[in-house]
């Protein structure tokens, strides 16, 4: 691995004020976010173990049928 040179002071107070900037341009636009209520993140929570859990359940449902089918195909062999 090459070694780079330290840093001069200016590189540095650049890089310091290229760092603040950064933290008050995260901080404004957290200030913009509209956060849900907590009825809203109940419901999209809910909402997404339901559909978790239906994938799942149609994804077994699915998994059992092709056993089948091809087992039926193959003669039973499982």
């Amino acid at each position: 691995m090459a070694n780079r040179p330290a840093p001069t002071p200016a590189q540095r107070a650049a890089n310091a004020a290229r760092t603040q900037d950064f933290v008050r341009g995260v901080v404004t636009e957290m200030r913009r976010v509209t956060w849900p209520t907590r009825e809203e993140w109940i419901a999209a929570t809910i909402l997404t173990i339901a559909l978790v859990v239906g994938v799942g359940v149609f994804t077994y449902l699915c998994d059992l049928l092709f056993g089948f089918v091809f087992g039926w195909l193959t003669g039973g062999a499982r």
